[in-house]
């Protein structure tokens, strides 16, 4: 099935200077996000933005240029990447990524071979619901941090300008948001930015000194393993890196539903969920591999899709060579770099409980009863665990935490609490999208 109603279908390729400007507003709807994961986690700006573009073309070629997807920073690892950078050693963080982005080879690689219900099995909303607001809650604090203190850090000094700020670029982006409409109500957070910026330069927090000097071309600050830096395998980042990798497969999962419905075509079924995944999975190996964050289908440009009724690949790619280009381009990442926290943290604010929120909408969606006691007791201790920061010491060298554990404990109590749903149930929702 097509929609007819397309202005221009997946295969369409608009004339030059609709392309250019189409393709800039898919760039200006990843922008804000895709950058924000590398700042709060240390990461280069600059590589995640060659790494979102490359990793784009990357999933455009493995899907056989039939999903109209685009690929940005995930925020589901953001707190592997905290604690791994924690450490003192900001690599184990890239080795992290590189196995997560196996994972979803691996199970690729076995839906192939054996369909989709086994992944549904493990993975049902009542699960990935609570785990999904894990991440946001968990990362609540760091938000308030970033506000509050101008770091990430919880021992941070609280300063009054730096919350004010960031208060007034929350205001800015949820107020974009709402109230505006078309193109600027798909970039709020980008707006939001903006506008805490230049109240930042107003009262002082922003040094112009680094983009006045950075080169207009220069080579991103990438992080190449045997190259730039000797790989050390911790197996608790490993492991943790291994358990966050599941929310991002079931929320790919959820994107490819929700663009199939947009555009008409059951994407699952073809080119299939397996070539989807892949796609995913080697953009965020590729992404490891050169310093920037894993990667992760994004809603935003599902949403300008949407909107815009534009679904050709073409635009698709084009925002991933401008995302190349401009990870290339000095001035771009010094100015990035002179963002103050705080404006990000305002940002971050509103994000990580959109994180949150999505979580519970997931399982209000699938028509999770928490009235059932099987239902309620997974939740619960999944929440419990995950914001709790509950911690298994393995051994000196590995220990299961936070997320990891969250996860863990979910799946398995989904597994062997009496009661669970037949697989077959979630996989009618493929066949709606036929």
């Amino acid at each position: 099935m097509v929609d007819r109603s397309a202005v221009l279908d997946v295969e369409d390729r608009p004339s030059p200077p609709a392309w250019a400007a189409l393709s800039l507003q898919h760039l200006f709807a990843m922008f804000g996000a895709t950058v924000l994961v590398p700042l709060i986690t240390g990461l280069s700006p600059a590589v995640a933005l060659v790494t979102s573009g490359a990793g784009t073309l990357l999933y455009i070629v493995i899907t056989k240029g039939k999903i109209p997807a685009y690929l940005g920073s995930s925020f589901a690892f953001i707190a592997p990447i905290l604690a791994a950078s924690a450490t003192g050693d900001s690599n184990l963080a890239l080795v992290g990524c590189f196995f997560a982005g196996l994972v979803y080879v691996v199970i690729s690689i076995l839906i192939r071979v054996l369909g989709v219900g086994w992944l549904l099995r493990i993975l049902p909303p009542v699960v990935v619901g609570p785990v999904i607001m894990v991440i946001g809650l968990g990362l609540a604090g760091v938000a308030v941090n970033m506000a509050t203190t101008g770091t990430g850090a919880p021992n941070g000094s609280y300063s009054g300008t730096f919350f004010g700020i960031a208060l007034f670029t929350l205001a800015v982006t949820v107020g974009c948001a709402v109230y505006l409409k078309n193109f600027f109500s798909m970039v709020p957070v980008l707006v939001g930015v903006v506008a805490g910026y230049i109240a930042g330069a107003i009262f002082g927090l922003v040094d112009f000194t680094a983009v006045a000097e950075a080169p207009f071309i220069a080579v991103p600050d990438f992080s190449v393993p045997f190259v730039t830096y000797s790989p050390d395998f911790n197996g608790a980042i490993i492991l943790a890196f291994i358990a966050a990798a599941i929310v991002p497969v079931a929320e790919h999962i959820g994107d490819q539903m929700v663009l199939s419905k947009v555009v008409g075509r059951n994407f699952l079924r073809k080119p299939g969920l397996d070539r989807s995944i892949l796609g995913d999975g080697v953009a965020t190996i590729l992404a490891s591999l050169l310093g920037g964050p894993p990667n992760t289908t994004y809603g935003e440009n599902i949403g300008v899709l949407a909107v815009t009724r534009v679904f050709s690949i073409f635009v698709i790619g084009g925002a991933a060579v401008l995302a190349l280009c401009f990870g290339f381009i000095g001035k771009i990442a010094a100015l990035i770099s002179t963002i103050p926290v705080a404006v990000m943290g305002g940002v971050a604010i509103m994000l990580f409980g959109i994180i949150a929120a999505s979580g519970l909408r997931m399982m209000v969606e699938s028509r999770v009863d928490l009235g059932a006691k099987r239902n309620l007791i997974i939740a619960s201790v999944i929440l419990v665990i995950g914001v709790g920061g509950a911690t298994i010491q393995v051994s000196d060298n590995l220990q299961i935490a936070g997320m990891a554990l969250a996860a863990i404990a979910g799946i398995v109590l989904n597994l062997v609490l009496p009661g669970r749903p037949e697989a077959e149930e979630n996989e009618r929702m493929f066949e709606a999208l036929d």
